[in-house]
């Protein structure tokens, strides 16, 4: 390991940063949240014109649609960047949480207490809005955290991470508490993931290939935001009006993000009432539609052919797998093969189907009657969140504040001695 390296430094003051910010108060934490905030939006015109550099290079190399959606920073985002900031100073501090506390028969009483990781890496792509989600949270938790945001949204990220800082500067917390590499040599990537010595947790949020490299290189233990494969599956008794409505909303209202529904599956008993009308709707939404056999059947014009690539497929833009199958296990099968354990609905009236599905669908997230799109740590009430957990170890679903902490043993004698 090289110790001179601006990364290596950069965690060590973390690590430094982070055991005094695990002293911090919850009013001072609060406190400097809310500065925060309020340094975003008295910046909007500045982080509007750096987030036009990133927009314009986005254009320039040719980006979707979808992706140049996730890079853009408005008014509207920049409010909603300091909304969940200001949400998080008003969540409860897990910080020194008892989670349980008993007594032992002879006197001991011992508490499981929660308290910081630590100091936690996060690596992300696309959405500058993570930055000031990220360092929320992790403050919040009392937890410093090193970022690694892509190249992307570089002018954007940077611009967020000054004023945050210049805010935290106004506070009694060290400004070594937030880091940023601004690098964007993988070789920075690669000296962090080894930096056990100095961080605690690895949060990795972007492609399949972001994560399968943190994965397979980190010396630190993962937490994986994997990609979202989310399935919408109208079931028999469904009432298509509302089918109709919840799938509109999952692939249409933002489809570049992780929680955008992939694949809509149709029980072939109301295919036939329910595709052409909902088919026609996402097409006039510029939404592409690649179909199984049996839906280009139904849909005889405007539907591409899926192919097997297309069923594990993370579009991430306006593009919708559709399959009929003949029934409520076929399509949990296919969820159980196909999906990525992220997010998975149901729309049905009975709710024995409902139990069902939410027994048998091996992911973080399963819904009834509901888009996907709510997976999301502000739409559960967490704040914000540092990603989406598809992993099944210490996290799972939208982390949130309590996904930031660990515990420890905290026992209380009158002099014990274990005979």
């Amino acid at each position: 390991m090289n110790k001179n390296t601006s990364v290596t430094k950069m965690a060590q003051a973390a690590k430094f940063a982070s055991r005094q910010l695990a002293m911090v108060a919850t009013a001072e934490k609060n406190r400097a949240l809310r500065l925060m905030a309020k340094m975003l939006l008295a910046e909007k015109d500045f982080l509007v014109r750096e987030n036009q550099k990133d927009i314009q290079a986005g254009e320039k190399a040719g980006l979707s649609r979808a992706m140049i959606d996730r890079l853009l920073l408005n008014d509207k985002r920049i409010q909603s960047m300091a909304d969940c900031l200001l949400d998080t100073a008003g969540l409860a501090d897990p910080v020194d949480e008892v989670i349980e506390k008993f007594t032992r028969p002879n006197g001991l009483v011992i508490s499981k207490v929660r308290t910081p990781i630590g100091v936690i890496g996060i690596i992300f792509e696309s959405r500058p809005n993570v930055t000031s989600d990220c360092v929320g949270l992790c403050l919040k938790s009392g937890n410093a955290c090193i970022l690694k945001g892509g190249k992307e949204a570089a002018y954007s990220n940077k611009a967020i991470f000054s004023l945050l800082r210049k805010a935290l500067a106004e506070t009694r917390i060290s400004e070594d508490s937030i880091q940023l590499i601004e690098s964007a040599d993988r070789a920075s990537v690669e000296e962090l993931l080894k930096l056990n010595a100095y961080v605690d947790l690895i949060v990795p949020r972007g492609g399949e290939g972001l994560i399968r490299f943190v994965a397979e290189h980190s010396t630190i233990p993962v937490v994986k935001h994997y990609k979202g494969v989310c399935h919408t599956y109208v079931s028999e008794y469904a009432d298509l009006n509302k089918a109709h409505k919840i799938c509109f909303n999952a692939k249409v209202q933002r489809p570049g993000v992780c929680n955008a529904m992939e694949t809509m599956l149709v029980h072939r008993d109301v295919a036939v009432r329910f595709l052409p009308g909902m088919i026609r709707d996402l097409k006039e939404a510029g939404v592409e539609i690649r179909g199984c056999p049996l839906t280009r059947k139904i849909v005889k014009a405007g539907v591409k052919a899926a192919k097997e690539s297309d069923w594990p497929e993370e579009y991430l833009d306006l593009i919708l797998a559709v399959k009929v199958v003949d029934s409520l296990q076929d399509a949990i099968d296919h969820i159980n093969k196909y999906g990525s354990g992220h997010s998975d609905a149901i729309v049905t009236d009975s709710r024995k189907e409902a139990a069902q599905f939410f027994k048998a669908v091996d992911s973080a997230c399963v819904y009834a009657n509901a888009s996907t799109r709510f997976t999301d740590g502000y739409e559960f009430g967490f704040g914000a969140e540092i990603g989406i957990s598809t992993d099944k170890l210490h996290a799972r679903g939208p982390m949130g504040l309590r996904e930031l902490t660990t515990y420890k043993f905290v026992i209380q004698g009158k002099g014990q001695v274990r005979q």
